[in-house]
Order: C-alpha cells, then sequence, then structure tokens
C-alpha cells in the first residue's frame, strides 16, 4: 500500500499512552501521520464543541516517534478533527484514526464516547474513519490493538471503503498470540445503575460524582444480522469486535406505527378554537 494521510486523535490526551503507540505503528508502516488530540483527558465528552470560548493549539510532535507532527488542542475530540481539517492540514487525509482508547467503547458507550465522535467527525466530513479501543481500563499493552487497527484500516481502503461507515474496533486485553478472531458485531444494549455517588465536600456542601455499575442485557433486540455476535459478549470471550457505525440517528422501527400528527396536535387546536 503507497503511504496514507493519516489523522489521528483521541479523547485521552495528548500524554496518553495509546495514542503515541497508534501514532508510532502507523508512522513505522511508512505513513504520514499527523496527530491533533486533546492537550488532556477528556473522556465521554461525546460530540460535544467548544463554541463559548478560542481554541488554543501548540505543537507537541516531541512526544512522539520520529516524523510524526503533533497538535495539543484545547478542545474536545470533535474539535480536534474539526480545527485539523479546516485549518491544521495542509491537504485532506486519507484516513482518520481515533485512539486506542485506554477502555472499551462497547454497545451504546459509543453515545458518550470521545473517542468514537472524533472519528465520527471524520466520518460526517465524508473521510474513512476508525475508533479503537482496549477493553480494559487497567490493560497498557496498546502493541496488538494499533497493529490490528492499521491491518484493518489498510485492507478496508483497498477493498473499498464504503461511503458514510464509521467502524469501531475493541480489542480484548490480550497478547496478540492469545486474540481470538476478529468478527463483524452488533452493538449491545448497555446502561448504569446507581450512576451518582452523593458525597460531602470538608464545607458541608454536597456534590455528586457519577458512577455506577454496568449492567449489559445481552437479551435485548438491537441491530444488524442475528448471526453476528454482540460486541460485549465477543470481547469478553477473548475475540475483536469490529461494529459498523453512521452519523445517522434515524428510527429504525416501522413507522406505521408511529401516530398520526392530527392526534398528536388535537389538544393544541382545542385549546385555539377555546
Amino acid at each position: 500500500m503507497p503511504p496514507l494521510r493519516i489523522l489521528i486523535s483521541n479523547d485521552d490526551g495528548v500524554f496518553a499512552d495509546g495514542i503515541q503507540t497508534l501514532a508510532a505503528e502507523a508512522a513505522e508502516r511508512g505513513h504520514r501521520v499527523t496527530v491533533v488530540c486533546p492537550d488532556q483527558e477528556r473522556s465521554a465528552t461525546g460530540h460535544g464543541l467548544t463554541l463559548q470560548t478560542p481554541l488554543r493549539a501548540e505543537r507537541a510532535d516531541e512526544l512522539f516517534s520520529p516524523g510524526v507532527t503533533a497538535w495539543a488542542c484545547s478542545g474536545n475530540p470533535s474539535d480536534c478533527v474539526k480545527l485539523a481539517l479546516c485549518s491544521l492540514l495542509e491537504e485532506p487525509p486519507d484516513l482518520v484514526l481515533s485512539g486506542i482508547n485506554h477502555g472499551p467503547n462497547l454497545g451504546t458507550d459509543v453515545m458518550y464516547s470521545g473517542t468514537v465522535a472524533a472519528a465520527m467527525e471524520g466520518t460526517i466530513e465524508g473521510l474513512p474513519s476508525l475508533a479503537v479501543s482496549s477493553a480494559d481500563f487497567r490493560w497498557r499493552q496498546f502493541g496488538p490493538a494499533a497493529a490490528l487497527a492499521l491491518d484493518v484500516a489498510e485492507a478496508m481502503l483497498q477493498q473499498g471503503w464504503p461511503e458514510g461507515l464509521l467502524l469501531s474496533l475493541n480489542v480484548p486485553p490480550r497478547p496478540a498470540d492469545q486474540i481470538g478472531p476478529l468478527r463483524w458485531c452488533r452493538t449491545a444494549q448497555r446502561r448504569y445503575v446507581d450512576q451518582f455517588d452523593r458525597r460531602v465536600d470538608p464545607r458541608g456542601r454536597t456534590y455528586w460524582w457519577l458512577a455506577g455499575e454496568v449492567v449489559n442485557d445481552l437479551e435485548a433486540t438491537v441491530a444488524g444480522p442475528d448471526d453476528w455476535p454482540v460486541d460485549v459478549a465477543w470481547v469478553e470471550a477473548g475475540g475483536a469486535s469490529l461494529s459498523p457505525l453512521q452519523p445517522e440517528l434515524f428510527w429504525r422501527g416501522r413507522c406505521d406505527t408511529l401516530p398520526q400528527l392530527g392526534a398528536l396536535s388535537s389538544g393544541r387546536t382545542a385549546r385555539n378554537e377555546g
């Protein structure tokens, strides 16, 4: 494969081992790598944009492998990709990568993930984009996930990346020779219980800390082919999951089950007539 222009971002920040490992893997393969990522951790910021304060970006090449151009940005992951595409890059990238996230992005977690949001920003701009996550917060051996992410992205580009497709790759916390097969996976239903821990500070004021325990509903009906495994179960079994996502959030249920709009606005009509 000829060298690619690759833009890399994340939500764990410029000092994170995951993004440094991913950038090093891409550079070692001969690709032209530019990193534009948050200057500090901004996990679970979703697709938030910075509108009320200016964005600042400083060069951070010294944190990365030789040949990698890097910027640390004061904004969220989506800000970073927008700024890179609109102002920092001299020419558009062939590929957008986001990660490697320090922890999983499985099931409905993709709605909150800054890692997925950064890649989604690339998809919205019409660019092939992939988010990669290491499915354990304590695992720090990012080499296998980086290699698999580049393998998947390069192969997808060679075979033809479908328009509007975002890929989310979750890699189990295992050495490379112990990772199970890569499978296309559906995204599970995943929610949290007891989400807030109520505490009192030294001055007697109440505050809340977002915590909670995850609950996976592996029996819930989810989108995708029935013969595809669910991402949570597949990763827990030791395999790597690859899920196709898209920016479109339109309801996938039957539209003929929605009520007629006249019935929804009848109360307003009655009030107007009265």
